[in-house]
């Protein structure tokens, strides 16, 4: 039988998704944090988490709560799967997560499942029933037993519109004062629209992600220059920009940054479209919208001064799928400069995947990744063989890749190396680090720099 504060993964503990950690808080009672779907190589035959996704074959007769740190589908994918296999318990978050939630569930729904509308009814009514809103920074204390008392509390954590890390203190008994601090994702410092992380302020023992624990990111400044100077090669060559993004977070941030490269130097240029082929993150957007004020100082100042950033002129959205089709074709054939933006992220599906059919073999069409591409997906193939003029597999049939290709690190939601570090060392406490939610490679770097500060971490 487990022991009180003990952990046990499943997922995301030697790889980067399928984000699912079981902490006991008595011997008896546990909560979830997370419950991500696999992606990549980690869900195929034969690797590392295939036998957990997406099914759940753990035990859940423990199983007092889920805790969601936040909605992007590696940490929530696998909860339509947690209901069906008899979960009934609370689902804890934060208020703006608890609006996001079942728009992606619904949309993990109809892509992975089913397309049966009552079906799909029916689980997000039930889902609703179980969520419990949280506020930031407020203690709550959790229903876990007669003798234990353990609290919850979320802080911002600057990932996505909603995200925290989470922490859990025990109260009373011997182990009383007891904090284990679980990260989620933690976002990057200076991100547009977001606040930046709240600061930890200790852990007996942090669960802490790893997934660029071994590389910095470049400057804000340098990304958006970056991104500039493509979109200015798109408009010299007629050309398209495509962009791979998540729905939740990347989108809205590269509208933010976008609008105001439009907004500097787009008087120079011809009439540019910019292209929101996804219907989900045009919802996702307008909820960004309606929940401004969570938005960081720089962003409420602009859109005070008259400057929607995530609502401009030339900003077109396209809704329906035949929309969609005919926007292809017309790209295919016409080459007008456009700059798209579409899921998936890591073009393992949605709507991209028929943008790069059309255009990786076009040489004006350039491919911007602004996030990252987990081993065994299609966007790590391009990243990796567009460059030598390779070719990558979409759908069954074989690409040629002779788009420009361009990854801008900047982008990434998650912390790099530096500003994961800061948020152990800036702590007051911390007794043990275990890294989760990275790559062999990321967790080995950033163990050898806590270790040169003097933090444990196993």
């Amino acid at each position: 039988m487990p022991a009180a504060r003990s952990v046990i993964h499943h997922g995301a503990f030697q790889g980067v998704t399928g984000s699912c950690h079981q902490l006991f808080l008595t011997a008896e009672d546990s909560v979830l944090i997370d419950c991500g779907l696999f992606q990549g190589v980690e869900s195929s035959a034969g690797s590392q988490g295939s036998a957990l996704a997406p099914a759940i074959d753990f035990p859940l007769d423990s199983v007092r709560a889920l805790v969601v740190t936040h909605t992007h589908i590696d940490h929530v994918g696998r909860i339509p799967y947690l209901l069906m296999a008899g979960f009934r318990g609370p689902i804890y978050c934060t208020r703006a997560t608890a609006l996001l939630l079942p728009l992606v569930i619904e949309d993990a729904l109809r892509l992975g499942l089913t397309r049966d509308a009552t079906l799909i009814a029916s689980v997000l009514e039930l889902l609703r029933s179980l969520l419990i809103p949280v506020e930031y920074d407020t203690w709550l204390a959790l229903e876990v037993g007669a003798a234990v008392e353990v609290h919850l509390r979320f802080r911002q954590a600057g990932h996505i519109l909603g995200s925290a890390y989470v922490e859990f203190e025990w109260i009373n008994g011997v182990d009383a004062g007891f904090r284990i601090v679980f990260s989620g994702d933690i976002g990057c410092r200076g991100t547009p629209l977001l606040p930046d992380p709240e600061p930890l302020e200790r852990a007996d023992i942090l669960y802490l992600e790893s997934t660029y624990g071994d590389r910095l990111h470049e400057s804000r400044h340098d990304r958006e220059e970056r991104l500039r100077k493509v979109i200015e090669r798109c408009v010299a060559d007629g050309g398209a920009v495509l962009i791979p993004a998540f729905s939740i977070g990347r989108t809205q941030e590269l509208l933010y940054e976008i609008e105001d490269i439009i907004a500097t130097h787009g008087s120079f240029w011809p009439a540019i479209t910019v292209i929101l082929d996804s219907p989900m993150a045009a919802a996702f957007t307008n909820l960004y919208q309606e929940l401004n004020s969570l938005w960081d100082a720089e962003a409420l100042a602009r859109n005070a001064s008259g400057r929607n950033p995530l609502d401009f002129a030339r900003l077109h959205v396209v809704e329906s799928h035949a929309e969609h089709e005919r926007v292809v074709n017309y790209l295919r054939s016409t080459g007008d400069p456009c700059i798209v933006i579409a899921a998936s992220g890591m073009c393992a599906g949605g709507r991209m995947q028929n943008y790069l059919q059309a255009l990786l073999p076009d040489p004006r069409t350039d491919v911007v990744f602004v996030g990252y591409q987990a081993e065994g997906t299609p966007g790590r193939e391009i990243q990796e063989y567009g460059p030598q003029g390779g070719y990558v597999v979409l759908d069954g049939e074989r690409i040629s890749i002779r788009a420009g290709v361009h990854t801008l690190g900047g982008y990434s939601a998650h912390a790099d190396q530096r500003e994961l570090l800061d948020f152990v060392l800036t702590a007051s406490h911390v007794g043990r680090v275990r890294l989760i939610h990275g790559s062999p490679s990321a967790q080995q770097a950033l163990t050898a720099l806590l270790r040169q500060h003097h933090i444990t971490s196993p």
